[in-house]
């Protein structure tokens, strides 16, 4: 046998056992995925309107700290249970919450779903709820590529009965705002008594088909609130929700129908002044110093005969500040002059100095 031929078995023999030692022995620890989103850190609820509204921002970062450009998919889980005890812990298996229902997703690729808006998500459950029941979400969210999240921080509360809407909500409009009052419900939406102080929640709109927001809240136990800082002769229309604090679950029920309001200008301009009256031949000529408020409209002339009451005998728009009376019969009369606004009730100031003339 030739030298090449006995080195050849023992060189395979060789391999061969370096192969099997290789089997028994432990590689380094893999490193975790780092080019997965990052979990979701301000997931948040409250019960709303008969289900569980849930909210929370979508991650731009993944674990690595790196931009996260493309999303894919967000996902919700959820577990229930008496209430007794810590709450399920979220651990993730597979591409799943271990012990969890998923109960919704919200598609975040282009065109991303309608629930998904200024980068945050609002989502509403309403599957099989039951009142008094404690219920823990997790959140997950996927890439455009499938890669999964860790499962968010897990957000708990109890499903408790909210408020029926406020009674006889009113409005009275005035001078750039709105006062609003109502009465406080007297039942939950399950039927059973209200107990305790409520917070009322203002919603407007600028328009009968536009969504309402929130613009104020009350402190527990007011039933009456004043918008302030308003557009004059602009509509408003408004609605009034009750919220419910029950431990550390709020709850905000339905609102009230919508009213309309519109808040109107009510302080007159500041009235002419330095009337001076000249006659002549059944004619007086009158001149004045105008009124320097900014929605000024014009001007309304008045005249008395004698000792008598006032009359209207004329009128002049803005910028004008003069008039001649005509056709008015000889004798002594007395003049004086307001000034109106712009506004629908065409706010009218006082009366300007009179001036007193005797007609030739």
């Amino acid at each position: 046998m030739s030298r090449r031929r006995a080195v050849a078995p023992l060189l395979v023999a060789a391999l061969i056992v370096a192969a099997l030692g290789a089997c028994g022995r432990k590689g380094p620890p893999v490193a975790p995925e780092r080019r997965v989103p990052q979990p979701v850190a301000d997931l948040r609820g409250l019960v709303r309107e008969g289900g569980i509204e849930l909210a929370w921002s979508l991650p731009r970062r993944r674990v690595d700290n790196s931009r996260l450009i493309a999303l894919g998919v967000a996902r919700v889980f959820r577990a229930d249970d008496a209430g007794q005890g810590d709450p399920k812990p979220a651990l993730l298996k597979d591409d799943r919450v271990a012990g969890y229902t998923e109960v919704g997703s919200v598609r975040l690729a282009e065109p991303p779903s309608p629930l998904v808006h200024n980068g945050r998500i609002v989502f509403a459950d309403r599957r099989n709820l039951a009142v008094g029941r404690r219920y823990t979400y997790v959140v997950l969210t996927a890439d455009a590529e499938g890669r999964i999240s860790p499962p968010s921080a897990r957000f708990t509360l109890t499903f408790v009965a909210a408020p029926q809407p406020p009674g006889d909500l009113r409005a009275e409009p005035g001078e750039r705002q709105v006062r609003l009052s109502w009465q406080p419900p007297t039942r939950l939406a399950d039927g059973s008594p209200a107990t305790g102080p409520l917070v009322y929640e203002i919603l407007r709109a600028t328009a009968a088909d536009a969504p309402l927001a929130p613009v104020a809240r009350t402190a527990p136990g007011v039933t009456s609130t004043t918008d302030r800082d308003l557009e004059n002769e602009r509509v408003y229309y408004y609605a009034v929700r009750a919220i419910r604090q029950d431990g550390t679950t709020q709850a905000e029920g339905e609102a009230t129908a919508r009213i309309a309001a519109t808040p109107t200008d009510v302080t007159p301009p500041a009235p002419p002044s330095n009337l001076v009256a000249i006659p002549s031949d059944r004619t007086v000529r009158l001149s004045w110093t105008p009124s320097l408020d900014a929605d000024l409209g014009g001007y309304v002339v008045y005249r008395a005969e004698g000792p008598g009451p006032f009359v209207r005998v004329g009128s002049v728009r803005a910028p004008g500040t003069t008039f001649t009376d005509r056709d008015v019969p000889p004798g002594g009369y007395r003049y004086a002059v307001t000034a109106h606004d712009t506004s629908v009730r065409a706010n009218e100031s006082r009366r300007s100095n009179e001036a007193s003339v005797t007609v030739p």
